[in-house]
């Protein structure tokens, strides 16, 4: 048994079907335009981060808590 029931024959069919639906070039281009949509989406995120110090010291603050001092 696979993942959840579903065994790696099934899912070699699925692939394959994929595979003659869409064809290579159009697969290709989906991960190619998918990996650049995260890349894009993760250095907005850095971004973000270095453009706002006051939230970036907060978040180190909540990962950081033995820096801060109780009260």
């Amino acid at each position: 048994m696979g993942l959840g029931g579903i065994s790696i024959w099934q899912l070699l069919i699925v692939l394959a079907i994929v595979v003659m639906l869409f064809g290579t070039s159009r697969l290709k281009n989906i991960g190619s335009d998918l990996g650049s949509a995260i890349k894009g989406f993760k250095s907005s995120i850095k971004d973000e981060g270095a453009k706002d110090p006051v939230a970036s010291e907060r978040r180190e603050a909540e990962a950081d808590p033995k820096d801060s001092t109780p009260s």
